[in-house]
């Protein structure tokens, strides 16, 4: 019996389509590009992060300076004025104070945010501090006396938080703030124009009373950008190392097809 060449000899392995090869190496490029463009935009956040980290430092070491001018207010900008440290004189209006949900290193509870009258009849919201749920009245937090009608306040200088948190909007019909949205608070509270289009944060000072807690504003960030560039940048080299390895194998496939036809094999005489 003789044996069947179809079960005694393998097939040869022909070659991909063109069309396929050309698709799938089309893809890898897209995708290495891709990796390659979030690896560029962790290498923008990292010197972002740096700059931030630096500005905060530097801010943090400077003597407070003056509350910026009322004509000046429509010039500050994220990038250029945050967290600096500023003092200013006013008075409390603690009967428009709001309260703003926060996640703290004390826990979860709200934020104080107090308006404060300018001397020279602007206002300005004030984070007091952070109080816990069941401090939520000056009375339930020993807070009696709430000072002299005049005070210096020292603080950081903060940007308006508009819209609420990532996941709850803000409700300023209901009184339920995520966010310190400073112009959103001041049409709820029917403060007095104009007002200040930022706030800030009061530090905590050696005569400041225990609650609100004030000085829980997060100066220390994580940063994670370089290792995060990295990674998608190794990520993007392994997709090209794959379609190398796919034309590799393609152009070996060729010519193993090539030459196992009748005269394709043409050896030198």
């Amino acid at each position: 019996m003789k044996p069947n060449p179809d079960t005694t000899e393998p097939k040869h392995q022909g070659p991909r389509s063109t069309a396929l090869v050309a698709t799938l190496l089309l893809l890898a490029a897209l995708l290495s590009a891709g990796l390659c463009a979030l690896g560029l935009w962790q290498l923008q956040r990292l010197t972002w992060k740096e700059a931030l980290i630096a500005h905060i430092a530097q801010s943090q070491q400077a003597a407070p300076t003056p509350l910026p001018a009322r004509s000046a207010w429509a010039g500050i900008s994220k990038e250029q004025d945050e967290y600096r440290r500023v003092q200013l004189r006013g008075q409390f209006i603690h009967e428009k104070q709001t309260l703003v949900r926060a996640s703290t290193a004390l826990g979860t509870g709200y934020w104080v945010m107090t308006p404060l009258r300018l001397a020279d009849g602007g206002t300005l919201l004030v984070n007091r501090g952070y109080v816990g749920s069941g401090q939520l009245t000056a009375e339930s937090r020993g807070e009696a006396a709430l000072g002299p009608p005049d005070q210096l306040v020292t603080g950081l200088l903060r940007i308006s938080e508009p819209g609420g948190s990532l996941l709850q909007k803000n409700e300023p019909a209901a009184q339920r703030w995520y966010s310190r949205d400073v112009i959103a608070i001041a049409q709820a509270q029917g403060l007095q124009q104009p007002v200040a289009p930022f706030f800030i944060d009061a530090i905590q000072q050696p005569d400041s009373p225990p609650w609100p807690r004030a000085g829980l504003t997060v100066l220390t960030f994580n940063n994670k950008h370089l290792g995060y560039a990295l990674t998608w940048f190794t990520l993007a080299l392994m997709v090209l190392a794959a379609g190398a390895y796919l034309l590799w194998t393609e152009l070996r496939l060729r010519r193993q097809f090539l030459s196992s036809q009748p005269g394709g094999d043409n050896p030198a005489p």
